[in-house]
């Protein structure tokens, strides 16, 4: 214990005694830390933000949308959902409280909205009067749709918040008139706000009763629309989602073996299948820069040979004052690998500001999160590059003669 304390003070002065070449020796080593730190804080950041936002969909969800092999589409075959399949669910699946068409109204230039002389484009959606329940979002003011609004295909509806901005619209712009393309709507409720992500507004959207979207869009269109249904039992959610993916193979007329032209998604699934590609980037963009700590690991092999050769007289003096090479080696070994921990702690601040620094400069970006498992990961991988890199050198100083060392000029 005394020896490798002493081998741990004596590799801690020679890093003091040489502090600039100490500090270029782990420059490598800081950079590629700093690197991995800042791409893990900035990813790991959205994906909490988003997971957050899946959360909030609720755990007895269930979306319901075409889908469409590769295979199929090369082929000029696109699969899509119908009204007659929503009729079918509500008919043929117990267990279901609520359930709502999302139907993808117009977008881009067809998006215009007009109010007075002000102009603006957004996203707007045709949504069943259940859909608040299903994604437990409600208005800020006014109010939403009502199932006769939806019978009566009335033209009202709820605007984003950004919307109101845009338009310069008054500070209470409930009863107001806006026109969607060549249609009058009537404005009756603003949503509660939800901020930016990635830059892009959450809150540039109008809602527009269901039926209403599909009159606007001309009822002789072939139509893909989205289902999302909330279940009553969460304990039955699984049985649920069979028994709906049996009724739609059914309603679609899709044979055994034939895969299905839809998917049934829980909202765990959602945020399983986001965290997965969220994880792949993850790893990816870690592994890639984390080529840089291997560079920084041959530097500090490359130093620490010429410090090996600089210092092979006092190798000398201390084998003949009774070092043995086990004591040589540690010593050289521990030194190696206190460069390694000390660049790896200030990689791991610099990373995580740097991390800071980015996601405060993009607008609307989440704030940067540092998972433990990367800080930990990172102390790890720099624990080995030390005693990978730093083992040569070791073992040179170790197997040095001491005669031999003490002749050395």
């Amino acid at each position: 214990m005394n020896a490798l304390l002493e081998s741990f003070r004596s590799a801690l002065e020679s890093i003091r005694a040489h502090g600039f070449r100490s500090l270029l020796t782990s420059l490598g080593i800081i950079i590629g830390v700093t690197s991995v730190i800042a791409v893990v804080s900035i990813v790991q950041g959205l994906s909490h933000t988003i997971n957050a936002q899946f959360e909030g969909l609720g755990g007895n969800s269930l979306t319901v949308q075409s889908y469409t092999p590769f295979k199929r589409q090369l082929q000029g075959f696109r699969a899509k959902l119908r009204d007659s399949d929503i009729d079918a669910i509500r008919a043929q699946v117990d267990g279901v409280s609520h359930i709502s068409p999302v139907l993808f109204a117009q977008s881009g230039s067809r998006g215009m909205v007009t109010y007075r002389s002000q102009v603006t484009y957004t996203n707007i959606y045709g949504i069943g009067s259940s859909y608040l329940e299903v994604n437990s979002v409600y208005p800020q003011e006014g109010r939403f749709f009502s199932r006769d609004d939806e019978a009566r295909r009335r033209m009202v509806c709820a605007i984003g918040a950004d919307i109101v901005e845009d338009l310069e619209m008054p500070r209470k712009p409930i009863g107001e008139f806006i026109r969607l393309g060549g249609e009058w709507c009537k404005v009756v409720g603003i949503m509660e706000e939800r901020g930016e992500l990635l830059g892009f507004s959450q809150d540039n959207f109008i809602l527009i009763p269901y039926a209403t979207a599909k009159r606007i869009m001309g009822a002789s269109r072939d139509l893909d629309i989205q289902i999302q249904l909330l279940v009553e039992d969460l304990n039955r959610q699984d049985e649920i989602k069979e028994r709906i993916r049996r009724v739609l193979r059914q309603e679609h007329g899709l044979k055994p073996g034939e895969p299905d032209d839809f998917k049934v998604q829980t909202a765990e699934q959602l945020t399983e299948s986001f965290n997965a590609v969220i994880n792949a980037i993850t790893a990816v963009m870690a592994g890639i820069v984390g080529i840089s700590l291997l560079v920084g690991g041959i530097g500090i092999m490359n130093i620490m040979l010429v410090s090996v050769t600089e210092r092979t007289r006092e190798i000398g003096i201390l084998k003949a004052l009774g070092a043995t090479r086990q004591d040589i080696l540690l010593q050289f070994l521990i030194e190696a690998l206190a460069l390694c921990m000390i660049g790896g702690l200030i990689g791991v601040a610099l990373g995580y500001g740097l991390g800071a620094l980015v996601a405060t400069l993009l607008p609307g970006f989440p704030e940067a999160h540092v998972p433990l498992w990367a800080v930990g990961l990172s102390f790890g991988f720099c624990a080995v590059v030390g005693v990978v890199f730093g083992i040569i050198p070791a073992a040179k100083a170790a197997q040095l003669d001491p005669i031999d060392a003490l002749r050395y000029e």
